[in-house]
């Protein structure tokens, strides 16, 4: 024998026993039987029926743009040609003469050697100078330096 008639074989009496269970119920269950089916019947779907349905979204939902995509990476765009960049105007090492504020000591004025290129302060740039004569270093405007 098959398993597939195997199968059909064993399952034929199993509908068969619980047919005559249902069909042995009390006559209480019997009568209330009927009266669960109608009672369930006669309620509605009320959620279902109330809730409205989204409508489908149609062409008035617009596309996200499309990313191109390029080989190469980004580049920083560079200033035109004819805006002049600015840079230091001495450099590490040169011998320059400062010329001290007026409200300041006036005998700092003498020649002194570029130590450091500062950023600037405004539209002038900034260095650290020192002197021979002295022990420490000074921060000077550009403007308060002349050329030996």
């Amino acid at each position: 024998m098959s398993r597939q008639s195997a199968k059909a074989a064993r399952r034929s009496p199993k509908p068969a026993r619980r047919n005559a269970k249902k069909s042995a119920k009390s006559p209480l269950e019997s009568a209330r039987a009927p009266a669960k089916k109608a009672s369930k019947s006669a309620r509605s779907p009320v959620a279902k029926s109330t809730r409205a349905t989204p409508a489908p979204k149609a062409a008035a939902v617009s596309t996200p743009p499309k990313i191109i995509r390029t080989l190469s990476p980004p580049v920083q765009p560079v200033a035109p040609p004819d805006i002049p960049i600015r840079s230091h105007k001495y450099h590490v090492g040169e011998v320059v003469y400062y010329t001290s504020p007026t409200f300041g000591r006036t005998a700092a004025t003498g020649s002194y050697t570029v130590v450091k290129l500062l950023p600037s302060e405004g539209d002038d740039y900034q260095y650290r100078i020192k002197s021979s004569g002295e022990a420490f270093e000074r921060v000077a405007k550009e403007s308060q330096l002349d050329k030996i």
